[in-house]
């Protein structure tokens, strides 16, 4: 079932106590009820942004995840830590652990399936890059995304799914797909969908966008059919301007 979701993903920002700066400061907000607010700060900081969120209706997700339970993977965290901690989403394809880390199609769609495997809802990030948009290649390269990582699921398996569009070409640019530009292509990903799956399920899916929402920009964005609501980055970091852009939904 679609719902307004808005998700701040902080990446490497916000030490111990700028965190927990930063929650109290969201938590001080006055948020639009209807809108589910989730925010995903680095792993160190998980647990105890699980406890200072406890009495907020905030939700907590990780940035990444390894596809193995548990084994001799130096540096890593598996669903069965996340899960020990409280944490029940997690953020998975991000266009920034494709570009540094190489992660590609065939490793997210194991860390896809250990996610859900472990009971987890997962964010899955997906979108082209500027030589992709102006070839105009983005609907391929978007399909063949899709395809790779999540079309050997079973319908059923969406119930755990959130769909985050990303251009990558607007993420940290200053640069924002216009809000016809982002309801085009989130009405393509329902329309590949229900060629692959049904109706029912690409109507029923929530599909977030991201890539440089502002306060100034998210009503008119979220206010398009197929948007959401938004995967947030840098206007995450701000208490005010993270609340503005939650406040922004139309609902």
């Amino acid at each position: 079932m679609r719902r307004p979701l808005v998700a701040g993903n902080w990446k490497m920002n916000c030490d111990k106590q700028e965190s927990a700066d930063l929650i109290a400061a969201l938590k001080s907000e006055t948020l639009k009820e209807g809108v589910e607010v989730m925010i995903a700060p680095t792993f160190v900081n998980l647990a105890a942004t699980v406890d200072h969120t406890q009495d907020a209706a905030i939700g907590v997700a990780a940035q990444n995840m390894h596809q193995s339970a548990s084994g001799a993977y130096t540096g890593e965290i598996s669903g069965a830590m996340l899960k020990s901690i409280g944490v029940e989403t997690v953020i998975l394809g991000h266009s920034e652990r494709r570009a540094y880390f190489g992660e590609d199609e065939a490793l997210l769609a194991d860390k896809v399936k250990a996610a859900l495997a472990f009971g987890m809802q997962v964010i899955f990030c997906f979108g082209e890059v500027i030589e992709d948009r102006r070839a105009g290649k983005h609907f391929d390269v978007v399909a063949a995304q899709l395809k790779g990582a999540l079309y050997d699921l079973d319908e059923a398996a969406y119930k755990q799914i959130v769909l985050a569009y990303e251009p990558v070409w607007a993420i940290g640019t200053g640069e924002t797909a216009s809000p016809e530009q982002a309801q085009e292509m989130h009405a393509f990903i329902r329309s590949n969908m229900a060629e692959r799956y049904s109706e029912q399920l690409a109507q029923d899916v929530t599909i977030l966008y991201g890539g440089s929402v502002k306060p100034n920009n998210a009503g008119e964005i979220f206010g398009q059919p197929d948007v959401d609501g938004g995967l947030i980055g840098g206007a995450s970091l701000k208490a005010d301007s993270f609340a503005a852009i939650v406040n922004a939904f139309p609902v």
